[in-house]
């Protein structure tokens, strides 16, 4: 099949298939609900026609898409959704977040699965009025987590905090320490990866070590125990950031070879095998955002704030060989 990013000549092989199936594999990256999206919006025609996501191809046919899905804008709207709230004054709050929530309004196929469940809503309901500096999308947020990473995460009420709470932050004042369950046993007990942190050019929703002009990171790592049982090797680690660059922890773990469980963007396996028995699984990423320490933006005194293991993590250690031990200050 030849094609250009927009046009598509349908071959033979492909006679029987339904239009919108055909394009969700032409474009891997791009789902089927968004696809469908761009057929009901008419800006998928078939031999110049506008025709259904069900159109059954015969080969031999032309498809030009024409544009991009027309959405709703996104917004932070209050929702009534439980918060974990480690710490709350007049200028700030500190959250403990579940992995699976995102923090603001973000990706999804459906307006609901764009705007609904996030933090900034829960924020909303919970708090009524945050932080304006970072606009409507993302009130109060100073920094952020990714969906399936739990733990702390700083929230600012007025827009003075804000503003000396990111100074603190691009100032790399702020100290991050954060809890993970990587593949393999790493070599040595500590060390330190300073590669620097790009988009992948080819999964955009992927970010890389491997392009030159990157933004600097840099990760320090200790080993907290080495556990090796019949579903193999694994390493548990206590990580503080120097910077807060997109997937940074997950990067660098992946580029020294030793994903995070349950990461599967980054090469971790979806389910891991024992040599006998069934095969386990983690549906989210094992990286907790422990603690974090800062100082405050109208007191000036130092805060520093923990958040224990989460139970989901805690059994999973036990299930790959390590017992659960009482929560300590890491």
């Amino acid at each position: 099949m030849e094609h250009t990013p927009n046009t598509f000549d349908v071959g033979s092989e492909h006679a029987g298939r339904r239009l919108d199936q055909f394009l969700a594999r032409q474009n891997p990256d791009t789902s089927r609900a968004r696809v469908q999206q761009l057929i009901a919006q008419g800006k998928v025609l078939l031999n110049g026609a506008a025709v259904r996501a069900s159109t059954i191809l015969r080969g031999g046919e032309s498809i030009e898409i024409t544009g991009e899905v027309a959405r709703p804008p996104l917004r932070a709207i209050a929702e009534e959704i439980p918060l974990d709230v480690i710490y709350e004054d007049e200028d700030l709050a500190v959250i403990n977040k579940p992995a699976g929530m995102m923090v603001h309004a973000g990706a999804g196929a459906t307006d609901d699965e764009r705007n609904r469940g996030t933090l900034t809503n829960a924020l909303l309901h919970r708090f009524g009025t945050l932080s304006e500096v970072s606009g409507d999308l993302r009130p109060g947020i100073v920094h952020r987590l990714d969906k399936e990473t739990s733990g702390l995460i700083v929230v600012a009420k007025n827009d003075a905090a804000h503003r000396k709470l990111s100074a603190e932050f691009s100032g790399r004042r702020v100290k991050k320490t954060y809890i993970a369950l990587v593949h393999g046993a790493l070599k040595n007990d500590r060390g330190m990866v300073n590669s620097a942190i790009s988009r992948d050019a080819v999964r955009r929703t992927r970010m890389t070590t491997r392009r030159t002009g990157g933004r600097e990171a840099v990760t320090h790592y200790e080993v907290q125990q080495r556990i090796e049982s019949d579903f193999g090797k694994f390493t548990l680690l206590k990580l503080k950031i120097e910077t807060g660059r997109t997937h940074q922890i997950r990067v660098h773990m992946a580029s020294l070879g030793h994903p995070v469980v349950g990461d599967a963007l980054y090469g971790a396996p979806r389910e891991i095998r024992p040599k006998t028995g069934p095969p386990i699984s983690l549906t989210r990423n094992f990286l907790h955002s422990a603690e974090i320490a800062f100082s405050h933006p109208t007191t000036g005194n130092v805060l520093s704030l923990a958040a224990p293991i989460p139970g989901q993590l805690q059994v999973f250690l036990g299930q790959v060989g390590m017992k659960p031990a009482p929560q300590k200050r890491l």
